[in-house]
């Protein structure tokens, strides 16, 4: 019998890997939520697909998403990754990470870790939307403008409220695994 899961992966391996192993999964970890802040930013206006299939060289472009290193890097780094073939030579966005790098630090200075931050928009618990279809999946609510609007008078860019809704998705934020998913329950279905 055929595994039940959402059909956004289709048939490909490493999408797959992505939907069954790690999306959805409550992340609790700044390192985890640097890198889906990064790759999201860098998804905008680009398919998942597309970062995912980069994402490894996202990870050594980017050391490892370590968010000290990425906010200290000079003119040299920036030019070093517009010259990187594996990830995706977006200039704005570059200049983006850096930056959001430093606003990063400066959240989990200011609350102690960017988790404690982020989670007190969903009260510490995840959303669970219960879509039976990919078509009620939404793309943005009220709340990714919510965090949105916050993200950016922080000084964040890149942090439109479609990729803000990409991200809590895939950080269990929100659970839009679909109902007849078999990851639906894993990831805080009530």
């Amino acid at each position: 019998m055929e595994t039940s899961r959402c059909t956004w992966p289709a048939k490909d391996a490493l999408m797959i890997a992505y939907h069954d192993k790690e999306w959805g999964i409550p992340v609790h970890d700044d390192q985890k939520w640097f890198e889906f802040l990064l790759l999201d930013a860098f998804q905008a206006g680009l398919s998942w697909k597309t970062i995912l299939h980069r994402r490894e060289g996202f990870r050594k472009a980017f050391d490892n998403f370590d968010y000290h290193k990425i906010a200290a890097y000079t003119e040299a780094d920036y030019e070093r990754l517009l010259n990187d073939a594996s990830i995706i030579r977006n200039r704005a966005k570059i200049r983006g990470t850096i930056k959001n790098a430093q606003v990063f630090i400066a959240i989990r200075e200011e609350f102690g870790s960017f988790d404690k931050y982020i989670w007190q928009f969903t009260d510490g618990k995840t959303i669970v939307n219960n879509c039976k279809q990919l078509g009620d999946i939404p793309v943005r609510t009220e709340l990714s403008d919510q965090i949105s609007k916050a993200l950016k008078k922080r000084g964040f860019s890149f942090v439109g409220s479609t990729i803000c809704y990409s991200f809590m998705q895939a950080a269990g934020m929100i659970n839009d695994h679909l109902e007849d998913c078999f990851r639906f329950e894993m990831c805080g279905a009530k």
